[in-house]
């Protein structure tokens, strides 16, 4: 298990007003977490580093969009 007492969270600055924000660490070691920021119990996903690349990439190709 992963402690995320010490991670720095950031939301995103595509985050808007709309409670639709999402929250990156990247300060934790050997690996990056990504979390919903109005939920932050429910957890987080987490990526090394190549795996948040491939994330970030297929995200913003907007083959996730609904």
């Amino acid at each position: 298990m992963i402690d995320f007492s010490g991670a720095a969270w950031r939301k995103s600055s595509r985050s808007g007003d709309t409670g639709q924000c999402v929250e990156l660490a990247q300060n934790l070691p050997g690996v990056s977490a990504v979390r919903d920021s109005k939920a932050p119990e429910q957890g987080a996903l987490v990526f090394t580093k190549a795996q948040l690349q491939a994330f970030l990439t297929t995200v913003k190709s907007g083959q996730l969009d609904l």
